[in-house]
């Protein structure tokens, strides 16, 4: 039963709602090709920071000077908060440099798109998302720690972005869609579920609990502030939070609006896919988009199995968040929000 009467948002209408077969037709203005002299820019500030010895998780773009790259870096960036939300960074060699080389060369990168967060309880500062064989029934298992479908879902910094290191053999494709666009309809068809989606919903936080918090956030899907529409999402940590005896419960209107959300996401008349090639850098910004990665099975060499390195980054110039997001992002101030920070953590890079 819905609790409250809400005013639906109107209908949105900007750069952040589209259909995937007609972004698709659009690569050409998507994916960036890296010039050489680029590439050459990045590996030469990446060698000077390495010869100094320097923590990588302690540099800001001003440690990583870009005068060729950084203009189109900051143009990226407005793309993100302010246009279609995602971009693909292409030509990267990263198959001549060693890992702790590529992350490098990605971490410093990120810093001229925003700030890095952690991205686990552990503190990492750059992720790596590989099959660690791992059971996401576990629920103490983040699905990026296995080899199934991730499944749509948004994370929790203001930016995500991957480096691919390694391919699988096959699948792990990733895959984007508007969640303005399932938002508009949800509006058209049902706008009784919708209601639902616009009221706090609990959802798992998978054994990361920050000090004096719950073991579940309430965050609703869909999130009007100030103009904005924010989606926070993620079906699997919304199920599992139910194992809480505290936690609100999920009505059968729930189940069905959740459903009816997943089936738009799913629906190839809005989403889109694309393969990550080797040295491909994917951002995605999480406020408006959803994202979610096919299935993959691995090559049995350890050296060929799938390895993308992560980041979670909080932009300058962003939008601003409602207060509820307090419970997920710990701060709200634009620019050093969002990221896990449990009792224990130490920001570090694993290499």
């Amino acid at each position: 039963m819905i609790k409250e009467t809400i005013v639906l948002p109107s209908k949105q209408n900007n750069s952040f709602t589209w259909y995937g077969p007609e972004m698709l037709l659009k690569e050409s203005e998507w994916v960036i090709n890296l010039s050489p002299a680029e590439i050459s820019e990045l590996e030469a500030t990446a060698e000077l920071l390495e010869a100094s010895k320097r923590n990588i998780a302690t540099i800001t773009a001003l440690d990583f000077p870009l005068p060729t790259l950084a203009p189109k870096l900051l143009k990226l960036r407005a793309e993100l908060i302010n246009g279609r939300g995602f971009a693909l960074l292409r030509g990267l060699p990263s198959e001549r440099y060693s890992l702790r080389e590529a992350g490098t060369i990605f971490y410093g990168l990120g810093c001229h798109l925003g700030n890095p967060r952690s991205q686990n309880a552990q503190g990492h500062l750059i992720g790596h998302v590989r099959d660690l064989g791992k059971d996401s029934s576990d629920p103490n298992v983040r699905i990026y720690q296995t080899h199934e479908r991730q499944t749509f879902h948004t994370d929790s910094a203001d930016v995500v972005g991957l480096l691919c290191i390694q391919t699988a053999k096959t699948g792990g494709l990733s895959v984007l869609v508007s969640s303005s666009t399932i938002f508009n309809e949800m509006r058209e068809k049902r706008p009784d579920l919708l209601q639902l989606l616009l009221q706090p919903i609990a959802t798992d936080r998978r054994g990361e609990t920050p000090p004096g918090m719950l073991p579940y956030f309430l965050i609703p899907v869909f999130n009007y502030f100030q103009g904005y529409l924010t989606v926070v999402y993620q079906r699997q940590y919304i199920d599992s939070a139910q194992r809480f005896e505290d936690a609100p419960r999920l009505t059968e209107q729930h189940v069905e609006a959740l459903n009816m959300f997943d089936a738009l996401a799913n629906s190839p008349k809005l989403n889109f896919s694309m393969t990550l090639a080797k040295g491909d850098m994917q951002f995605v910004y999480n406020h408006t988009l959803l994202h979610d990665r096919t299935a993959f099975e691995d090559s049995p060499d350890d050296a060929q199995k799938r390895h993308l390195l992560r980041l979670w980054l909080s932009v300058p110039g962003d939008r601003p968040l409602p207060k509820i997001f307090e419970s997920r992002f710990g701060s709200l101030e634009i620019g050093n929000r969002g990221g896990i920070i449990v009792e224990d953590t130490k920001l570090h890079i694993p290499w």
